[in-house]
């Protein structure tokens, strides 16, 4: 379970989360929605410790990462998977390069077989069964997230954080991305948060709805009450977001 209380952070005189509270509950898939610049990535950030509150707490199992010591830091890390908006491949890696980095910069990293093992599984698991070889030039932009995703797996990690996972996709291939977060977190029994702006993936793949706004929470519930409610603040934001 993730538990933040009271999340405030300001960069120079810019507040961007004022007093966040929200609970991540095991194994559901919560998506998180509001307008850019609400603070949705910047408490991604906090969640593992890449950035540290003004005030307020984020535990992780019980504990407040912000007041572990780095070596546990790094344990508490492992617990995660993260597929960044970009899918920020290293254009200079192969795929399975790219894929099995977590596992080289562990402190006891796998055998080499071992590691080429786990590169393979996962590849397969997202759908690029032997492309191990390719460079990320000569993947499409929906493959490049599901290498993203294979070494966001590779660690097996018991949380998932998608950072706007079909940003920049056409709406097929966003489909397809939708359904591998809903596979996965059905096969593999993992809590998956998702950062996103697009409403049919709040439809697609989320079991609770967050809704951000002026640096709070200011909405929970399910994908339905949401685009059902009559609250005007979460009526603008779905008539907005839907015509983008």
């Amino acid at each position: 379970m993730i538990e933040i209380k009271g999340l405030h952070k300001a960069f120079g005189s810019k507040k961007v989360l004022n007093g966040v509270d929200l609970t991540i509950n095991d194994g559901e898939t919560l998506v998180i929605v509001g307008r850019s610049g609400c603070g949705k990535s910047v408490m991604l950030k906090h969640i593992v410790g890449l950035l540290y509150p003004d005030q307020g707490t984020v535990h992780v199992q019980g504990k407040n990462i912000h007041e572990i010591s780095r070596k546990e830091l790094y344990e508490t890390r492992r617990l995660f998977g993260f597929l960044f908006q970009g899918a920020a491949l290293f254009d200079s890696m192969t795929v399975g390069e790219n894929v099995s980095m977590p596992l080289e910069e562990a402190n006891v990293p796998p055998s080499r077989a071992e590691m080429d093992k786990l590169v393979a599984e996962k590849l397969e698991l997202v759908g690029l069964p032997g492309t191990q070889n390719l460079k990320p030039a000569e993947l499409s932009g929906g493959m490049r997230k599901r290498v993203g995703l294979a070494r966001a797996l590779v660690t097996n990690p018991q949380y998932i954080l998608y950072d706007e996972p079909t940003t920049g996709l056409d709406p097929i291939m966003s489909d397809s991305i939708d359904g591998l977060i809903k596979e996965l977190a059905g096969r593999l029994k993992v809590t998956s948060i998702v950062v996103t702006h697009d409403m049919f993936s709040v439809k697609n793949v989320a079991d609770r709805v967050a809704m951000m706004h002026e640096g709070v929470v200011y909405y929970t519930g399910s994908p339905d009450e949401l685009l059902n409610s009559k609250d005007h603040t979460i009526y603008e934001f779905i008539r907005r977001t839907e015509t983008l």
